[in-house]
């Protein structure tokens, strides 16, 4: 499939749905489809309509799970889904160089940056490289409110959490830290902030689930 120069964000939305359903239901056949002709032609370039800022977890990659093809996603990839100048700058060059127009943020259940930076709240001593650390850093306040929202102020929790109040409280985290990811993008981009307000980009959040296969878009 090559992807038209300029598709409303809601078809283009409705095409991830639809191949993430097929995902799902265990249909997909998007891969099977690929001929080594549509291969050589995306050798001369590419025409993305979409971003997905994404987990680099192995059990969350974008092309399979929205059951897409070669040359259909800009695939950014990091733990933890944070944005940092390298992720910001990525998304820059999508959205002004390859005219994508949807950036899809996507979190994931069970994510272990998350669940990190939940940990490191209640055991800020504990070991951990400083290059981790600076990935956990940016997920840390979504964190923060998460327990705030569940346990009370976040400052007074001193100790490891109860394990059925700490997978509460992770599962609220992924999901704060993927609107956190997507008001960074906003805020740390004038480009991206334009675009956006000028309705010439959406950026949509969701969250993929391991256990069932679906991704839910949370907007």
């Amino acid at each position: 499939m090559t992807p038209s120069s300029d598709p409303s964000h809601t078809s283009v939305l409705n095409r991830l749905r639809d191949g993430n359903r097929r995902f799902a239901e265990g249909t997909a056949n998007r891969f099977a489809a690929e001929e080594a002709e549509h291969r050589r032609r995306l050798a001369d370039g590419q025409a993305p309509d979409t971003v997905v800022l994404t987990c680099a977890d192995s059990r969350v990659p974008p092309t399979l799970i929205f059951d897409q093809g070669l040359g259909d996603l800009f695939v950014i990839r990091v733990a933890g889904n944070v944005v940092s100048p390298e992720q910001l700058g990525s998304v820059e060059f999508a959205v002004d160089q390859l005219r994508s127009r949807l950036v899809v943020v996507l979190g994931h259940t069970g994510c272990g940056a998350v669940t990190a930076a939940v940990d490191l709240l209640s055991q800020p001593d504990a070991p951990i490289s400083d290059n981790l650390r600076s990935i956990t850093d940016r997920i840390g306040p979504a964190a923060a409110r998460a327990i705030a929202q569940i346990v009370g102020d976040a400052v007074s929790v001193s100790a490891p959490l109860d394990d059925d109040v700490r997978s509460r409280v992770i599962e609220e985290a992924i999901r704060l830290n993927v609107r956190q990811a997507a008001m960074d993008l906003r805020r740390g981009s004038a480009l991206i902030d334009r675009l956006h307000e000028t309705g010439e980009l959406a950026i949509v959040e969701a969250e993929y689930c391991l256990h069932s296969g679906t991704v839910e878009f949370l907007d």
